[in-house]
């Protein structure tokens, strides 16, 4: 006769945001959502320090934005504990999502978080609680991506991006037909992104390598790229020594 699997224990968790109407919010959701047992919150960074130090919970529902020691601050506090607890971001702000996988959060949340939302990132550190800890070599490049899409943050894997284009503040990420905005700089994301599998030809233009199709010139001096998809880019100036080092020139 089959044995039931063992349940799932209810995370430790601590609620970390300066609001007092954000940690109400989270308060309710917590005694809504299974696998969460709310053991204590905390309204700035440094109180969440002491309290990890004392409670020591399994996970932080943590703000981005606070003053003094802000979210990222505290997960950076925390980088190299053995104990370290599992992260989600709860915030308001898009523009923190590259930076939170520098401190490996498992989950980036809009506010209002929904429970739904909610429920699902607390599975996925479940999930990584219970998985086997693989010798992973550490890397300095991205590998996904956290993007706003419908009032909430999905994951992309940097792999599924074909271009990315620089639009002011912002970046547009093209995957196949469907396309998203990233807060975040093009000097930035060229600066995570493996060179190995990206590069830039334009200072408003990221490509990954092996979507370059042909290079050509129109007798002129200009560059330009033509991807799989049929797009067009012009390879600026700058960008065009490692542009032509791709043809072996």
């Amino acid at each position: 006769m089959p044995v039931d699997s063992a349940p799932e224990r209810s995370l430790r968790t601590l609620v970390v945001d300066d609001e007092p109407l954000a940690i109400e919010r989270l308060q309710i959701l917590c005694a809504q959502t299974a696998g969460i047992d709310l053991i204590g919150t905390a309204t700035d960074g440094e109180a969440a320090l002491r309290l990890v130090d004392a409670l020591k919970p399994d996970l932080l529902l943590c703000d981005i934005a606070m003053p003094g020691l802000d979210g990222m601050g505290v997960a950076k506090a925390l980088e190299a504990r053995a104990d370290r607890p599992a992260i989600i971001f709860c915030t308001a702000f898009d523009q923190f999502a590259v930076a939170a996988f520098d401190v490996a959060a498992v989950d980036y949340l809009l506010k209002p978080v929904s429970g739904d939302r909610l429920a699902k990132a607390v599975a996925r550190v479940q999930e990584k609680m219970q998985a086997p800890q693989a010798n992973v070599a550490a890397t300095d490049w991205l590998d996904e991506f956290w993007v706003p899409h419908r009032s909430e943050m999905i994951r992309i894997a940097a792999t599924d991006i074909e271009r990315i284009e620089a639009e002011r503040d912002y970046m547009r990420l093209h995957i196949g037909p469907r396309n998203f905005l990233l807060h975040q700089t093009i000097s930035e994301l060229e600066r995570r992104l493996d060179p190995e599998r990206f590069i830039r030809l334009h200072r408003s233009t990221i490509v990954r390598r092996d979507q370059i199709a042909k290079l050509r010139h129109d007798g002129l001096g200009v560059w330009h790229a033509d991807l799989a998809d049929g797009t067009e880019i012009r390879i600026g100036r700058t960008y065009l020594p490692a542009a032509k080092a791709l043809a072996g020139r």
